[in-house]
């Protein structure tokens, strides 16, 4: 597939639209999110994941990499960190989300429906933050590199 933007909502979008493209097709894991890379670039790459109701990740960032990601089916519940509290804002689908290099949130399926979403990150994730929020202030839980956390 040939995209020539740097907005990673309309490349999600791209993607989103032509799952036929896509080189697997999406799976559902009852234990945990699936997810696999649908494509890297010099420029950026895209992500595929499923989502079951109850499905969440941790709060993360993204080490560096901005990015988006456009939910394509279901609804996915986005957290963010606003005045040491947790602000959470649903997104149905073909909605999205963009966010900048230092972007920490938490991102779950609280409906009822699964859930799919395609992700895009500029450059490349090499590595991600875990955190925890203790006292409305966020702690590093854990850093994971690409290559060995996934």
């Amino acid at each position: 597939m040939t995209i020539n933007s740097t907005d990673p909502l309309a490349i999600a979008r791209q993607y989103a639209s032509n799952p036929a493209a896509w080189p697997v097709t999406a799976q559902f894991d009852p234990v945990e999110r699936w997810y696999a890379r649908l494509a890297g670039t010099d420029e950026y790459e895209v992500w595929l994941l499923t989502w079951l109701p109850g499905q969440t990740t941790d709060l993360h960032d993204h080490g560096g990499s901005s990015g988006g990601f456009l939910v394509s089916a279901g609804a996915l519940t986005e957290e963010i960190v606003v005045g040491g509290e947790l602000r959470p804002t649903v997104l149905a689908a073909d909605s999205g989300r963009q966010f900048g290099p230092r972007h920490v949130h938490r991102v779950s399926n609280r409906g009822t429906e699964p859930a799919v979403s395609v992700h895009v990150y500029l450059p490349a994730l090499r590595r991600m933050t875990r955190y925890e929020l203790d006292g409305g202030k966020l702690r590093v839980a854990e850093v994971a590199e690409a290559g060995v956390a996934w």
